[in-house]
């Protein structure tokens, strides 16, 4: 478990959205220990998602979103004025549901956000950093400028996708189910990885997979119809929740 008197890397505070006339998010306050894996679990639709692209301001993208409430990265709120939500991105990284990697070589795949940032020092030295990190790089060493990443199979391609994020070096890395559209051995390998990262980055993972939210993560925030109900350590949220809704979605009784 984390310090507890260590702040919070990332927090919300009373944090509501509205797709136009629509409330996704209901008064949300969270709080996400650094260095951690918090999985946040609940139906489809319940908002968890939402959530998460709201930790790094994706849903800024959609037309016709507001928000109230806060978002806090290291204390400072990131919906604030004047805060560049590019910058935000360097630091709270995403990867998405399904892999996403670009027409180009595995090295200019995970060179990309270096590039377009401006990055200056040791390139190669970098890339390969990043896949050492994302357990890609023994698979692929051999064949960095050759083969692209659409070469790759679906676990390799996610891993990728993992890399190219983890390479600007963000200090949160947000994972949207990441392994829904992969097979059980590439799953595990995603799993691996996860529990692997959290020595040095916080990770924040939804899933539908109740499985491997206790497999991977620190910490379980359950969410329904947009509202948080339960959060905690995960070990007490699976075995002593204290909520009626999580009990029977945990236990399977709907969802």
């Amino acid at each position: 478990m984390s310090d507890p008197g260590a702040p919070p890397i990332l927090s919300t505070r009373a944090f509501s959205l509205w797709y136009g006339s629509h409330q996704a998010l209901f008064q949300v306050t969270l709080d996400i220990a650094a260095r951690q894996v918090t999985a946040i679990i609940g139906p489809s639709g319940c908002g968890k998602s939402t959530l998460i692209r709201a930790f790094n301001r994706l849903n800024d993208l959609i037309p016709g979103v507001r928000t109230s409430g806060e978002v806090l990265f290291r204390g400072e709120e990131i919906y604030g004025r004047g805060v560049d939500p590019v910058d935000v991105r360097r630091h709270i990284g995403m990867v998405f549901q399904k892999p996403n990697p670009f027409p180009k070589s595995v090295f200019e795949n995970v060179a990309f956000g270096l590039r377009i940032n401006g990055f200056r020092g040791n390139l190669a030295e970098r890339v390969e950093r990043a896949l050492q990190q994302a357990a890609l790089w023994d698979e692929v060493k051999d064949d960095l400028h050759r083969k692209t990443g659409y070469d790759l199979s679906g676990g390799q391609q996610q891993r990728l996708c993992i890399a190219r994020a983890l390479a600007v070096a963000p200090e949160v890395l947000l994972m949207d189910e990441p392994c829904s559209a992969l097979d059980p051995i590439a799953s595990a390998k995603i799993e691996d990885l996860i529990r692997e990262l959290a020595r040095s980055v916080t990770v924040v993972i939804v899933t539908h997979n109740m499985q491997q939210a206790a497999r991977v993560s620190n910490w379980t925030a359950f969410m329904l119809l947009g509202e948080l109900v339960e959060f905690g350590p995960t070990r007490e949220v699976f075995t002593r929740p204290t909520d009626g809704r999580t009990e029977a979605y945990i236990t399977g009784r709907f969802g």
